[in-house]
């Protein structure tokens, strides 16, 4: 658990660096996401970092927001919407220290937490690592939208298996949210990790398969890059199904974009 809570930490400090100087012209510049500004964007994470922090230490307290937000809205839209509404009305200056005093607040609420503990959440209740690695996943998803808007070239790191890891377990639920009928196939993942690994997951020899860049695996599963655009090799019609619809975050069906 305290490596997956480090990896989650670096992944917040590997975005703070990216706008931490941003003019405050800049933090207006709209992303590829949602017609989202940067700001929009961090405003988003500092929101669902917040009320992930309310989750750890307050469960009764967030239940209490879950009810008051289904009987306050009638679509997840609405709400989304809603969240971004402090976070316009404030400083960049403001933002960075509500985006990090929440996130600082989460992290060692949740690190001493054992990692089977279930927390509530916008949806079933989720364990704690399953609940740190949605937050993980949400973080660099949001960063990847920085970074494109800001032209910057990111790194992969091997912080992305916890991604690509939850990418494959969110397999049946990509469907189940559009209310189609999971695949029967097994789905066989092979993907090289920015060390040089290879990352495995589902039966060796299965028809259906998808290798390539564990980055482009997660870039498609975050709905940041459609497949095509990316490198992956994938076989099979249950391969080819997910790929179309794969979605590893919370939420009504959305769909990624379209390719370039």
């Amino acid at each position: 658990m305290k490596n997956l809570c480090r990896d989650l930490v670096n992944e917040h400090d590997d975005l703070d660096k990216m706008v931490c100087n941003l003019s405050d012209e800049k933090w207006l510049t709209v992303t590829p996401f949602s017609n989202w500004t940067i700001k929009d964007e961090i405003g988003h994470l500092a929101y669902f970092d917040d009320k992930a922090r309310l989750a750890a230490t307050d469960q009764n307290g967030f239940n209490t927001h879950l009810e008051d937000m289904i009987k306050g809205f009638t679509n997840f839209e609405d709400h989304v919407e809603e969240t971004l509404k402090k976070p316009r009305s404030m400083t960049p200056t403001e933002l960075m220290k509500w985006w990090r005093d929440e996130r600082n607040i989460l992290m060692k609420a949740v690190e001493i937490l054992d990692p089977k503990d279930r927390l509530p959440w916008y949806g079933p209740p989720m364990s704690v690592r399953s609940f740190v690695t949605a937050r993980l996943m949400e973080t660099w998803a949001h960063g990847q939208d920085v970074a494109d808007t800001l032209g910057i070239k990111r790194e992969p790191t091997n912080r992305l298996k916890h991604i690509a890891h939850l990418g494959v377990r969110t397999y049946g639920w990509s469907f189940k949210n559009r209310q189609m009928e999971v695949p029967d196939e097994i789905v066989r993942v092979e993907l090289e990790s920015p060390s040089g690994e290879i990352w495995e997951w589902g039966e060796f020899g299965s028809e259906n398969i998808i290798t390539g860049p564990a980055e482009d695996f997660c870039l498609v599963v975050s709905q940041r890059r459609n497949v095509k655009d990316t490198g992956l090799t994938v076989t099979g019609s249950a391969a080819t199904k997910w790929m179309l619809y794969a979605q590893a975050f919370a939420g009504p069906p959305e769909d990624g974009p379209a390719a370039l």
